[in-house]
């Protein structure tokens, strides 16, 4: 089975795995450490939150700051409209920002936030 490892800078492992944890994600602690953070979105999706010191030694250049530019974005389906809106609702109360509008494309629909760090992250309902 393949696995995915998404990886994003932060400035402290801590606060972030304190937001993600108020949003109902678990991390794997074999794959954490006291500058990195791993959580769990599936089975075989995880996030590594490394933090930026951490981070620069796997990449070439700089570190983007995702609070004025876009890196990424980071999609996640969901399974109903209603869990669009109280993720985002969540992520903001638990020190998140806005990004986008809440819209409907179709039978899909879909709202993102900006977590602690900055990066994007967007929810999307496939509806039938």
């Amino acid at each position: 089975m393949r696995m995915i490892f998404v990886n994003l800078p932060v400035k402290d492992v801590q606060r972030s795995k304190a937001f993600f944890a108020e949003l109902g994600f678990g991390f794997n602690d074999e794959f954490s450490d006291e500058k990195t953070i791993c959580m769990v979105v599936e089975e075989n999706i995880m996030v590594m939150m490394l933090e930026h010191d951490r981070f620069a030694e796997f990449v070439n250049g700089d570190i983007s700051d995702a609070t004025t530019t876009t890196e990424v974005l980071n999609c996640l389906s969901v399974e109903t409209r209603d869990q669009v809106d109280d993720l985002v609702a969540k992520a903001i109360e638990a020190g998140g920002k806005p990004w986008k509008p809440s819209s409907e494309m179709g039978p899909m629909y879909g709202g993102s936030f900006q977590d602690v760090d900055g990066h994007v992250w967007e929810l999307m309902y496939a509806g039938s």
